[in-house]
């Protein structure tokens, strides 16, 4: 998904935008996910002239500008995943109630 969106604003002379103003589209983007989520699961009707976005699309915006922010700043996004997803396995194994049962040991103070 990088190198994909990496090609696509190599066709532009503006290139990557700095980091400040990729921070705002990013919580501008999340915004607008929010808003269709508060749409969809909440209270707050959409007015009927607002037009009809869907959640996934929005997810979409999200994840294309948090690719482009990770390609300017030389984050392997795999890499992050990767590391983060083992913290997660081993801090949180038995954090939650788990489908097969197991639990964890309990650590002495």
């Amino acid at each position: 998904m990088q190198t994909t969106v990496d090609d696509y604003i190599r066709q532009f002379k503006t290139g990557y935008f700095g980091p400040l103003a990729q921070m705002a589209r990013l919580t501008e983007e999340m915004g607008e996910l929010a808003r269709e989520i508060n749409h969809h699961y909440g209270e707050k009707q959409k007015k009927a002239t607002e037009p009809a976005k869907a959640i996934p699309e929005e997810m979409g915006d999200v994840l294309i500008v948090l690719l482009m922010m990770a390609n300017s700043l030389d984050i392997d996004l795999t890499e992050a995943f990767e590391k983060n997803m083992d913290k997660f396995q081993k801090r949180d194994q038995f954090r939650f109630e788990r489908v097969d049962g197991r639990v964890g040991e309990k650590k002495e103070k």
